[in-house]
């Protein structure tokens, strides 16, 4: 990353691990006030104290915790990802409603909550991005993720 963020503020989730992980370290390393938002509360608190960052706990499959957590940031956010875990694999057939409606609620509606809590900052601010991390399955269907592809 060669821009520098510094002053801006960004909301990282699913960020005590993986890409979300590596992705709240670019951003605080290139200056940017970082917030983490992951389920494990524990982990938020390593992880945060890792890189310098504040933390709030949701878990994605409750979007009334993805709306009290948004409702408890410091605004403006500049910086939105919006990342969570994938659901299981598994091939179509076998994936029931209730996995369906998990994934969407996962990953559609809350990317939503969070994108409408903070877009009227962003605009006000003259400045935001909205980063979405999703499958690789959303340019061509992956065997054996068939609730991931649907998604």
């Amino acid at each position: 990353m060669t821009e520098r963020l510094d002053g801006k503020r960004a909301l990282v989730c699913g960020a005590t691990q993986g890409i979300g992980l590596a992705t709240a370290r670019a951003l605080a390393a290139a200056g940017a006030d970082v917030t983490l938002l992951a389920r494990n509360e524990e982990r938020l608190r390593e992880c945060a104290q890792e890189i310098g960052a504040r933390w709030l706990a949701a878990d994605f499959s409750l979007p009334e915790t993805v709306r009290a957590a948004a409702a408890a940031l410091p605004l403006p956010m500049h910086i939105l990802v919006n990342n969570t875990g994938g659901p299981p694999s598994g091939p179509i057939t076998a994936a029931g409603e209730g996995d369906f409606v998990g994934a969407f609620r996962a990953h559609v509606v809350n990317a939503q909550i969070l994108a409408s809590a903070l877009l009227e900052g962003m605009k006000n601010a003259g400045y935001g991005r909205i980063v979405n991390i999703v499958s690789t399955s959303v340019y061509e269907p992956l065997a054996g993720l068939g609730v991931s592809n649907t998604t």
